[in-house]
């Protein structure tokens, strides 16, 4: 399909939400903001491999504490330009004035993206850092979603935490974050990484019970290296699933086990996820497509 075509199908497309109620299952991935150029041709290999498939949307995220920002912006409207595909922004308080902000969501407005995940971000220095916000800036999620739905006709999504927040005592906790961010004009939200299809289902009926129906669609990742899943967790404070410590346990002396495994794992747990009524399930590609393309092929 030309560059023009693709124009077109976006400009056709509705917004996430709306793929979300009609779609039955939508299907995403989430792409990384390559650190070199190099880099970036990996990048675009796997996202034109993902086009061949038409998924709902994709998204690309910031680096850790709001690092890579201007690369983000850049290929999120590169993406919106010269693909079919419907890019979904990333955008974090970190490290950004409201000035900065309002510039940024200029640029993906500029860029014809009207899907905004919205995210407060972790610390600048990790997640045992103190959250400090800009002078300047905001420092929660909910007021970052009434900032950009002020800004123009966006569609604003937001973060779940199924196994709780980093700095939540409670699930309730986040259940009450996720009604706070809903008032504030969010209308979907997508979970960080899932390893335990219940703790998802648990949070998504606490965010019924209160309420809201809002749409919250899991994240997922299929393991392809031993020790992936703890390095991914010692970044993002999130526990692992007993079950699939054990499992990949099982086979972390074999590569191609191990791969074959996560696979299993994430189209098992993709599989349940359906079945219970997830809106959508959004792939963490790491950047490398193929592992989350072979889950995709498994679940049709």
């Amino acid at each position: 399909m030309s560059v023009s075509a693709g124009r077109q199908v976006q400009s056709a497309a509705t917004s996430i939400p709306q793929m979300l109620a009609h779609e039955g299952t939508a299907y995403s991935f989430e792409f990384f903001p390559p650190k070199d150029d190099a880099s970036e041709a990996v990048l675009w290999e796997s996202i034109r491999r993902i086009e061949r498939i038409r998924p709902s949307f994709v998204s690309v995220t910031y680096g850790a504490g709001g690092s890579t920002r201007d690369r983000t912006v850049r290929i999120t409207g590169r993406i919106a330009r010269e693909t079919t595909l419907v890019p979904m922004a990333h955008l974090t308080c970190v490290g950004s004035s409201v000035s900065e902000l309002r510039q940024i969501i200029g640029e993906y407005a500029a860029a014809g993206i009207s899907n905004v995940l919205a995210l407060r971000g972790d610390p600048a220095g990790g997640l045992d850092a103190e959250w400090v916000a800009h002078p300047e800036g905001l420092d929660h999620a909910d007021a970052l979603v009434s900032l950009v739905r002020s800004l123009g006709r966006f569609t604003v999504g937001v973060a779940a935490f199924p196994d709780k927040h980093p700095e939540s005592k409670t699930l309730e906790e986040d259940a009450e974050a996720l009604v706070r961010k809903a008032d504030a004009g969010a209308e979907f939200a997508i979970t960080q990484m899932v390893t335990d299809v219940d703790a998802y289902l648990r949070l998504r009926d606490m965010v019924v019970a209160r309420g809201r129906e809002l749409p919250i669609v899991p994240g997922l990742m299929p393991v392809t290296r031993y020790g992936q899943l703890q390095r991914m967790t010692a970044l993002n404070g999130q526990p692992l699933a007993d079950e699939v410590t054990r499992r990949l346990e099982a086979v972390k002396d074999d590569v191609d086990a191990v791969r074959a495994e996560g696979i299993a794992i994430a189209t098992e747990h993709a599989a349940r996820l359906r079945d219970e009524g997830a809106p959508g399930i959004h792939f963490i590609t790491m950047n490398r497509s193929t592992a989350t393309l072979e889950v995709f092929d498994n679940l049709h």
